[in-house]
């Protein structure tokens, strides 16, 4: 079967090819009526249209490129969910890559993108410092670059985050009001923004409650279920009081409450726990895991929806960059819950 072409339209509306090929790019000098003509005669003759000689004509591909650590936790993929279904709606297509904290595939993902000639790169870095230079790059090439969640604070580029500083100190406020003294903290050892300020709400909430910042009850390392559960055979190995943890994120959380549990000791009642990201598990988990949770979709939604803005304004990099920081929410369940 011969396949339908632009020509094949304009000859069944006896309108020109320029007209068709306007009116399927949408192009404001063509009315609402012929452009709906056009649209109904492409569906019903079956028209499939060219996006790459289309993307070579107006410079666009109509997508857009997306870079995450990891889809193995809840937090990335409902925040991708959320920026892809706004990003749909609009008429873009996503191409997605994990990079698994490493910085070259990070690298490697960026550079995939730009030869796929995305019309521009949403990300969530894995490392601020060592990315600095390629996210730089991008930048000095004209491509529309936007960070949620990690961002590099060097770079004038806009983001969309949380207030993690408020995150890790309403966290730590909650388990001191619960009446907890003795709290330690469970966070990463990479130097990222997110875990260094959830770290000084932790710091500071103490302080502002008269509680002592103890050295030994700060822990970090990779997080994971193993790290956690590694931390709490340390601190349950010091000869100091340990009433409450504050951990940097579920897994590790968890981790932390499995141990304490297999040791016989009771949660809450002996030790409060407090995770971080609202992963799926920790609403089903007995007892079910407190936790601070990242308005993971509308994280998503405001990405895209901030994109959408600023691509659509020619000059991307001729603005002050926008940074919007979207508030925490404490999730109080039953791992922290003494009073």
């Amino acid at each position: 079967m011969k396949k339908t072409t632009i020509h094949d339209i304009a000859r069944e509306l006896d309108v020109t090819f320029s007209t068709v090929a306007r009116a399927l790019n949408d192009h404001p000098a063509i009315s609402v009526a012929t452009k709906a003509a056009v649209l109904e005669t492409a569906k019903r003759l079956n028209y499939q249209q060219n996006k790459l000689a289309s993307s070579l004509r107006s410079g666009r591909t109509n997508v857009i490129g997306i870079i995450v650590p990891s889809l193995d936790t809840s937090f990335f993929s409902s925040v991708v969910h959320g920026i892809e279904r706004v990003m749909n709606e609009n008429g873009y297509s996503m191409l997605l890559y994990q990079t698994g904290e490493s910085l070259a595939q990070e690298q490697k993902g960026i550079e995939t993108f730009l030869q796929s000639r995305v019309d521009g790169i949403i990300s969530s870095v894995s490392s601020e410092e060592k990315g600095l230079a390629f996210y730089g790059q991008i930048c000095k090439r004209q491509v529309p670059l936007l960070f949620f969640d990690r961002a590099i604070q060097n770079l004038p580029v806009p983001s969309v985050t949380i207030n993690d500083y408020q995150a890790g100190f309403v966290a730590t406020e909650h388990l001191i009001k619960q009446g907890y003294k003795h709290i330690a903290h469970l966070t990463s050892d990479q130097n990222l923004t997110i875990f260094n300020e959830r770290f000084r709400g932790y710091r500071d909430a103490l302080a502002q409650y008269g509680l002592e910042l103890n050295e030994n009850r700060i822990f970090k390392g990779r997080l994971s279920l193993e790290f956690g559960k590694s931390s709490l055979q340390q601190l349950l190995g010091q000869h100091g009081p340990l009433d409450a943890i504050f951990a940097a994120e579920d897994y590790t959380a968890m981790g932390a409450l499995q141990m304490l549990l297999e040791r016989g000791i009771k949660v809450p009642e002996q030790v409060g726990v407090v995770g971080f990201a609202n992963e799926a598990f920790g609403e089903f988990v007995t007892p079910s895991l407190s936790t601070v949770d990242q308005q993971t979709i509308k994280m998503g939604e405001e990405t895209a929806r901030l994109f959408l803005k600023l691509i659509a304004n020619k000059d991307y990099y001729g603005t002050t960059p926008e940074h919007i920081v979207l508030d925490p929410i404490l999730i109080s369940r039953r791992s922290s819950q003494l009073k």
